[in-house]
């Protein structure tokens, strides 16, 4: 060391408090063995339990005092660390680690102790420092000493006040260094020595962000009143790791010298996992509610037709087993009525119907609807939330529009039905569920499965008991029957006068082709009802135009408007030729219902209700 450099550090030690009373001469005795060391950021200077042998000093830079996790301050330029190891080898009671590039002054016990015996000057110096401190403890004792009785008295309504909540309590500083806590504190932070740490530590990063932020803005306003509910839960962590979600209130206290704060604190775990068990059987009530509220209406499902006649049989055969059931149909043709019928019919119709349209759920949010999040499982997630197929626990889950279910959560719908299990998001625990499953669908899936947009296996595990429903208009004289149960609902409702539907009426019904099936019936009916005068219903004006339905070579070309009946009699009068030239052959490849593009049951029923007759 250079004398420049010497004289430095001399003058650098007599800025220290620890050596404020050793005099330059001393001073320049020490700095003759003194070793410079650096360590950079996340270097560690000494361990917890390490036998001490040296003290340092900071020349430049700043160091971390912690004990792994909890960290009990920060030391900066001119600050001592280790002195008890000048007079003993006890383990060290903390860690020591460079917070950034940090420059240190190390002084040995051997040398120290040197100076002590041989130089008397220093040995006066540090017992003059060591003097001071005895003498300013011993004011602050007299001090505390004068008012003994009235603290004495405070503090035992104080710990009786504190210790006896059953809320956590914890004070701390303007530095966050935590001053109190009583036991359910302690408890709270999994640790009964946390005096002087950090009570930021103790928190998550947005939670600690929360707190800092309350307490700034209480410093920056130089007000003393700061008691209010904290805005949002905070999550603690304890030292044991565990972490628990709590609300709480933050009250500010002290003099313009000195502030201090109180944070109540009351874990919230126990009540969201009780909101989340009433959530969950408030949802399985209202889904109970909605299957009441279908199962009451008096049109279900009506049918004359041998096509629904035959899904009706399919019904009965199948309810009375778990297995699979994939539902075909156009959209509007009844498919979750059938599911409904199916559920009603089997015995699981104790327990609830759980319905879920897979097309309607956005594509990052179905997987947790169906199968549930754990807390913490995504942005929002602060409570566990079971899914739906927990929620159809020993009932029927209804998943409608199956072809619209994302390809990359196909698999887990594969395992439930495969396996009867599933993971919720976020979880690693496997969670088994007796559910039937019941699936629908307008589309082809096998030819989805042929293009790549739904997995092949699934269409086989899904196709287990297929049923199509047929389109309304090839259901033939069915759309009258359903129509008129439906005039009766709507009259009912609307308090009008029930309409009986006419001859022409039914033929109006039975010419248009229906490309919305039931739901555009039910829709056009109860539109009937809304506008019908005195029991008259113009169904003309209610039923999109059937020209359509009429051959081309029937079309006046002179745009003639064509009545009620003169549109039944074209109608009659096609279904004859079609029956002349097919020498009244009405199914097969040539027969009559293949020329009219008509399924054979369809113009049966249409030939019923025109009164067409093979003449003898």
């Amino acid at each position: 060391m250079g004398k420049t450099e010497h004289q430095r550090i001399t003058k650098f030690l007599s800025q220290v408090s620890f050596f404020s009373e050793v005099s330059d001469a001393s001073l320049r005795h020490l700095c003759q063995d003194l070793n410079a060391e650096t360590f950079y950021k996340g270097d560690s200077i000494f361990e917890k339990d390490e036998a001490g042998n040296a003290m340092y000093i900071i020349l430049e830079g700043r160091v971390k005092i912690h004990e792994h996790r909890h960290v009990y301050g920060f030391l900066g330029k001119g600050e001592c660390f280790g002195e008890y190891a000048l007079i003993d080898n006890q383990p060290r009671s903390a860690s020591v680690t460079a917070e950034e590039e940090t420059s240190v002054l190390k002084i040995e016990r051997p040398h120290f102790i040197d100076l002590m015996s041989n130089d008397n000057a220093f040995a006066k110096g540090i017992l003059s420092v060591l003097i001071k401190r005895h003498r300013e403890v011993d004011d602050i004792q007299r001090s505390l000493a004068a008012s003994k009785k009235q603290i004495e008295l405070a503090n035992a309504k104080m710990s009786g006040l504190i210790n006896g909540a059953m809320d956590a309590i914890i004070m701390f500083d303007s530095k966050y260094r935590i001053i109190l806590t009583n036991p359910s504190a302690n408890r709270l932070l999994e640790n009964d020595d946390v005096i002087q740490r950090n009570v930021l530590f103790f928190f998550d990063e947005v939670s600690a962000a929360l707190i800092e932020s309350l307490v700034k803005s209480s410093l920056n306003d130089h007000s003393n009143t700061l008691n209010k509910f904290l805005p949002n839960s905070v999550k603690v962590i304890g030292s044991n790791e565990k972490e628990t979600l709590n609300e709480g209130t933050i009250s500010k206290y002290g003099s313009d010298q000195e502030t201090f704060y109180t944070l109540i604190l009351r874990d919230i775990e126990a009540r969201l996992l009780a909101e989340d068990q009433i959530n969950f059987l408030t949802n399985q009530t209202r889904y109970l509610q909605e299957e009441i509220k279908e199962l009451t209406r008096n049109y279900g499902i009506l049918a004359e037709d041998e096509g629904m006649i035959n899904v009706l049989n399919l019904i009965e055969q199948v309810a009375h087993t778990d297995a699979t059931v994939l539902i075909n149909g156009e959209t509007g043709t009844g498919k979750e009525l059938v599911a409904r019928a199916i559920h009603q019919a089997s015995p699981r119709n104790d327990k609830p119907l759980i319905r879920i349209n897979c097309g309607a759920i956005p594509t990052n949010l179905i997987e947790s609807e169906l199968f549930g999040h754990e807390k913490g499982a995504f942005t929002g997630a602060t409570a566990s939330r079971k899914g739906r197929f927990l929620l159809a626990e020993k009932g029927t889950i209804f998943l409608d529009e199956i072809a619209e279910l994302p390809l990359d959560l196909q698999p887990k719908l594969l395992r439930v039905i495969q396996e009867g299990e599933f993971d919720p998001v976020g979880s690693s625990e496997t969670i088994k569920v007796d559910v039937r499953i019941i699936a629908a669908t307008h589309r082809d899936l096998l030819d989805y499965a042929g293009k790549g947009k739904f997995r092949e296996d699934l269409y086989y595990r899904l196709n287990v008991f297929p049923i199509e429903i047929p389109a309304l208009r090839d259901r033939g004289t069915d759309v009258c029957l359903i129509a008129q149960e439906m005039i009766q609902q709507f009259a009912a409702k609307l308090n009008k006068t029930v309409v009986e539907l006419s001859e022409s009426d039914k033929n109006l019904l039975l010419s248009y082709h229906w490309p919305g099936n039931v739901r555009e019936l039910q829709n056009l009916v109860e539109r009937a009802i809304i506008v019908s005068q005195n029991g008259n219903i113009d169904w003309q004006a209610i039923i999109p135009s059937s020209t359509e339905n009429i051959p081309l070579n029937a079309r006046s070309t002179s745009e003639n408007i064509l009545t009620s009946d003169q549109l039944t009699k074209l109608e009659k009068e096609n279904i004859l030729r079609a029956l002349k030239k097919t020498h009244w052959k009405i199914s097969g490849k040539n027969g009559a219902a293949a020329l009219l593009k008509l399924r054979p049951t369809t113009l049966t029923s249409k030939m019923k209700a025109l009164d067409i007759v093979r003449s003898i």
